[in-house]
């Protein structure tokens, strides 16, 4: 029975499969975040509407935090399939958190330096400027560090079976 992927890989135009396979640890990341990236906006969102009206970065930070440990789950099963090290997921948090800092920074400079809040411009502008710099702007540049510093420092060998079933000698990713 194919796996999942090979079946969404069954749907794939022909041309761009050979990509996507290549480049498949990245492929799954990006799916991975899309997924945590749609979930923060959910969570952020309910946050910052209801309970936490004037504390964006902190509904912002709260969201990230929670879909973080989700992330670590699928990343670690699905994403990068590395070999258990004991500090793995110690190393995971340490570079998520440094992670949502970089996420918040853009949310925290567009309200608290460029003054992009009520009463300094209207309610819809300071909805687009946190989208922008917390939502888009923060996510992009927090997903980049986290790509480099997952492969790096947390995820650093590979599973010792490959999809065929044979066994092959862990390496640096």
């Amino acid at each position: 029975m194919p796996s999942p992927t090979q079946r969404a890989l069954a749907l794939v135009p022909d041309r761009y499969r050979p990509f996507l396979v290549k480049h498949r640890k990245l492929v799954k990341f990006l799916v991975v975040g899309g997924t945590c990236f749609l979930l923060t906006m959910l969570i952020n969102y309910s946050l910052k509407l209801t309970v936490l009206q004037t504390k964006p970065v902190i509904a912002l930070t709260i969201a990230t935090v929670i879909t973080t440990i989700i992330s670590y789950v699928l990343n670690r099963q699905w994403s990068f399939r590395a070999a258990g090290k004991q500090r793995e997921a110690v190393l995971f948090f340490v570079v998520s958190a440094l992670a949502v800092v970089v996420n918040d920074l853009p949310l925290a400079a567009s309200r608290y330096v460029f003054d992009l809040r009520q009463p300094d411009v209207s309610h819809f502008t300071q909805e687009v400027a946190d989208f922008l710099s917390g939502m888009i702007i923060g996510t992009l540049v927090a997903m980049v560090f986290r790509y480099w510093a997952m492969n790096r420092f947390v995820f650093t060998r590979l599973s010792a079976r490959t999809a065929d079933g044979r066994q092959r000698q862990p390496e640096r990713v």
